[in-house]
């Protein structure tokens, strides 16, 4: 017999978890709770019921807060974990006398999850398994040792001289949240100690029950195998797309359609598994490949995603998943063939482009092929140190190498002054007679303009390489940004228009699509492909990650800095 699907049971119970695990919190920390009726009817329980039942009812709560998450994304190991909790949480609220609906409640959705489980099927991470265990076994050992300095610490107040064990005892007592055999004749230092083992307790409860639940995070490799596929792949439908060659970073996985006819580039960030580009391949197998994608997506109860699709690509993702799609922003695109520095449009990339060649400089476009070891060398040392940050930026439009032998056929073009490398800008290839921007840096000394120079360079030695399409940055809501500054433009797009300038002074958005609009190019539309809306800011957030906008830890550039900082400070006072 087939099982009825309930696909908003996940939701439902996750949200009904949620508002439990927040009534249990407020009623185990209220104030005013010790006044009530109910409050004065449980004073006539034994102290450590009730002690017990407070404390049990503060670290279940918080359980179920960080559980319900876990069940809205349908994990089978938030399951296992409700069917535990909702039983202690309804005998909590039975055994202190709280309201019985909360009792009810948790009861009702205990069911309901006994009766859905095959609702709860995605996987989580193995290892976290392991790193749950170790962290638990961690910090229980680094509680016992904080515990017993908090529970000596007021020797005066001690009643008595309790032993090493009765200390310790009261230690494993506290962290659960029981009054252990160590009495104080001061009741703050008594309700210190008390509320500080538990605090160590919950955390160590918490953080390990954490690292059993987050998202799985698998470490994205392109293997050999992969690479080979999707180089052969690129060989025969790589002019589809002019972001098909960043498939090929080798920290992202891939995914191929059964047929290994098509495959799509993938990386999981914070829960979602983001797709770069379109498709790649014959795309009467995309549907294919777009369906294991879901299928993965489900299966790990990761949040689905595509970013920079483009048209073709937002209409076979929308119509085969449902998803929807928005206007991430704009490709440049330049026709070799009909680009010309003649005309007014074009007399302010002239004009900069002929004052930097008087000042000197001299420009090289060349293949990867054509250089030299040392050549090479240099213009990779040359492009790390003209980086603005620690961390190498890009996912979906970076290749993030530079020389690879794999890469013979990507274009390089490099400005020179007195025997220097002063600019480089790095393509790869978009198929047979097409270059993409890779990679666009520039000595922060040399003259403005350059940059221009060095497109401009390309553009002109691009017909001599049989290039006929050369794809310049992605400008993020070039749309509104060009409609916004329109004539009878509304109050909305022009408000919108503003804060995207406003963000302008962190992220080069308005920027980006200025220099971009100097050549004239061909705007071709960029989407971003999502479940729901409510999932927007979430992918927003991963995007930003993958990009390396957002990176989680202190960067080595700024504690190498405040290393040195520190040891110049102390060096005055060791002399």
């Amino acid at each position: 017999m087939k099982r009825l699907a309930r696909p908003w049971v996940p939701t439902v119970t996750g949200y009904a978890s949620l508002m439990i695990g927040l009534l249990d919190i407020i009623r185990a920390v209220a104030p005013g709770f010790g006044r009530t009726r109910m409050g004065q009817w449980s004073d006539l329980l034994p102290g450590i019921v009730t002690t017990l039942a407070r404390a049990t009812a503060l670290i279940v709560g918080i359980l179920l807060v960080m559980l319900a998450h876990g069940l809205r994304r349908r994990k089978a190991r938030a399951w296992r974990a409700m069917v535990v909790l909702l039983p202690v949480s309804a005998a909590i609220e039975l055994v202190h006398l709280r309201h019985l609906v909360t009792a009810t409640l948790s009861l009702v959705v205990f069911v309901v999850l006994l009766l859905n489980r095959h609702e709860f099927a995605a996987l989580s991470d193995p290892r976290t398994r392991w790193r749950a265990l170790w962290n638990f076994l961690g910090l229980s050992a680094l509680d016992l040792g904080l515990g017993y300095l908090l529970v000596s610490a007021h020797p005066r107040v001690i009643v008595g001289d309790p032993s090493v064990l009765d200390r310790f005892q009261h230690v494993v007592y506290g962290l659960v949240g029981v009054e252990g055999p160590v009495t104080y004749t001061d009741d703050r230092v008594s309700d210190l100690v008390y509320l500080s083992l538990i605090a160590l307790g919950t955390l160590t409860a918490v953080t390990s029950l954490y690292l059993l639940l987050r998202p799985e995070r698998p470490i994205a490799e392109l293997t050999e195998d992969d690479e080979r596929r999707l180089r052969d792949l690129l060989g025969r439908h790589g002019q589809r797309d002019s972001l098909g060659y960043f498939a090929l970073r080798r920290d992202k996985s891939v995914l191929f359609s059964p047929s290994g006819k098509a495959a799509i580039a993938y990386r999981v960030v914070s829960g979602v598994m983001l797709a770069s580009g379109d498709p790649i391949g014959d795309r009467e197998a995309w549907p294919a490949a777009i369906d294991g994608f879901m299928a993965k997506a489900r299966r790990h109860a990761w949040v689905p995603a595509v970013i920079g699709c483009g048209e073709v690509g937002g209409e076979v993702w929308t119509r085969r998943t449902g998803m929807s799609a928005l206007e991430l922003g704009d490709e440049a695109v330049v026709e070799v063939a009909d680009f010309t520095l003649e005309g007014r449009a074009m007399r302010n990339v002239r004009q900069m482009a002929n004052r930097v060649e008087r000042g000197g400089y001299t420009c090289r476009v060349q293949r990867v092929a054509d250089l030299t070891g040392d050549e090479k060398e240099r213009i990779k040392q040359a492009a790390v140190s003209w980086r603005g940050t620690d961390t190498e930026r890009g996912f979906s439009m970076a290749l993030g190498r530079f020389g690879d032998p794999a890469d013979a056929d990507c274009v390089v073009a490099t400005a020179h002054k007195d025997g220097e490398i002063r600019a480089v800008l790095h393509f790869v290839p978009w198929g047979p007679h097409g270059i993409s921007l890779d990679l666009m840096r520039r000595d922060r000394d040399a003259e403005p303009g350059l940059n221009e120079l060095l497109i401009v360079k390309t553009l002109q030695a691009a017909p001599e390489m049989a290039i006929k399409q050369v794809s310049l940055n992605f400008a993020m809501f070039r749309a509104v940004l060009a409609r916004g500054e329109r004539l009878g433009a509304g109050p909305v797009l022009r408000a919108w228009r503003g804060l995207l300038v406003f963000l302008s002074h962190w992220f080069q958005i308005e920027s980006l699509y200025r220099f971009n609009a100097k050549f004239r190019p061909i705007w071709e539309p960029r989407f971003v492909v999502y479940p729901n809306a409510r999932d927007l800011p979430r992918i927003g957030v991963s995007a930003l990650q993958a990009e390396a906008f957002i990176t989680l830890g202190l960067p080595s550039r700024g504690w190498r800095r405040a290393t040195r900082l520190i040891r110049r400070n102390a060096a005055p006072l060791a002399s």
